[in-house]
C-alpha cells in the first residue's frame, strides 16, 4: 500500500467510527431522555404570581445557606488560619521583597521625573513664573 491509500483508509475508519459513536451517544441520549415539566410563563410570571415566586426563591436560598452556614464559617475560619500561618512564615521574605520594590520603584520614578522636567521645562517655568506673578 502507498501513503495515499493509507490515508484514505485511516480516514475512511475515523469516519466509521465518528459515526458510530455518534450514533452511542444518541441512542443513550433517547433512552435517559426524560419528560420535563412544562412552564407556562406568563401564568408564572404574571403580576399577582411574580412575588410569591420571588419569596419562594428567597426562601429556598435561604435555606440552602442556613443549612450550610456552619460549613461556609468553618472554611472561612481555616482559610484565616492558613493565610496567618503563610504571612508568619514568610514575613521576612516578603518584607525584604517590599523594600526591594520600594526602591526599585523609587528610582524609576525619579528618573521619570528627571526625563519629564527636562522635556517639559519651558512649559514648567512659564507656570511657575505665572504662578509668582498672581
Amino acid at each position: 500500500m502507498n501513503l495515499e491509500e493509507l490515508k484514505k483508509l485511516r480516514e475512511k475508519n475515523f469516519l466509521k467510527h465518528k459515526k458510530k459513536k455518534k450514533e452511542y451517544y444518541l441512542k443513550n441520549k433517547a433512552t435517559t431522555k426524560t419528560k420535563r415539566k412544562e412552564i407556562d410563563y406568563s401564568k408564572e410570571l404574571s403580576s399577582e404570581n411574580f412575588r410569591s415566586k420571588i419569596k419562594e426563591i428567597a426562601k429556598a436560598q435561604k435555606a440552602h445557606v442556613d443549612d450550610r452556614k456552619d460549613l461556609i464559617i468553618a472554611k472561612i475560619n481555616e482559610y484565616k488560619k492558613r493565610k496567618k500561618e503563610y504571612y508568619c512564615e514568610n514575613k521576612e521574605k516578603r518584607l525584604e521583597y517590599d523594600k526591594e520594590y520600594r526602591e526599585k520603584k523609587k528610582e524609576e520614578l525619579r528618573e521619570y521625573r528627571r526625563d519629564y522636567y527636562q522635556k517639559n521645562k519651558e512649559k514648567i517655568l512659564a507656570k511657575q513664573k505665572e504662578k509668582r506673578k498672581s
